[in-house]
């Protein structure tokens, strides 16, 4: 519907980030997602967007993600969303252990689930492949924080290192 309606692009993609994406947010911790049905999510989006003229099939597809501001689209990642809303989770539960009955409820119900299934396994999965092997400080001292800003900045540097490689060829 919002491809369809009379806004501009800039407008579409704002009207997107408004109010398709949270409806997903909102999911990712009901539904077990796995990454491959986060990705293609993604590319369907990004077919939408070129089936409606918003985005050009042959132009660069990290330059979507990037911020209006740094020269891009500013259209939000869905597996970026993921991953910071799984993180989001995990720090929640993990502050109001103690404080709140039902949230602890919760949290030894996630115990006893499988890693696939778990919120805070999860969480801890990608606060991990975020983490540098060669990084002095030990995996139980990396803060949410620290992973959800670290997320950002792998996901922008991997973007830029991609345009670089297509700026060679």
């Amino acid at each position: 519907m919002i491809l369809k309606s009379e806004l501009n692009a800039r407008n579409k993609i704002t009207a997107t980030g408004a109010l398709a994406v949270p409806m997903l947010r909102y999911n990712f911790a009901i539904i077990n997602w796995r990454t491959e049905e986060i990705k293609k999510i993604d590319r369907k989006a990004r077919k939408m967007l070129t089936m409606y003229k918003i985005h050009h099939p042959k132009a660069d597809i990290d330059r979507l993600y990037v911020k209006r501001k740094e020269g891009g689209r500013g259209l939000v990642q869905i597996e970026a969303a993921y991953k910071a809303e799984i993180i989001n989770i995990a720090e929640y539960l993990n502050t109001y252990f103690e404080e709140d009955q039902f949230v602890n409820i919760v949290k030894s119900h996630e115990s006893t689930q499988p890693n696939m299934n778990s919120i805070i396994k999860t969480a801890a999965k990608i606060t991990e492949e975020l983490s540098k092997p060669n990084e002095k400080s030990d995996a139980k001292q990396v803060g949410i924080q620290h992973t959800k800003a670290r997320l950002g900045e792998s996901l922008k540097k991997k973007m830029e290192e991609q345009s670089n490689a297509w700026a060679v060829h």
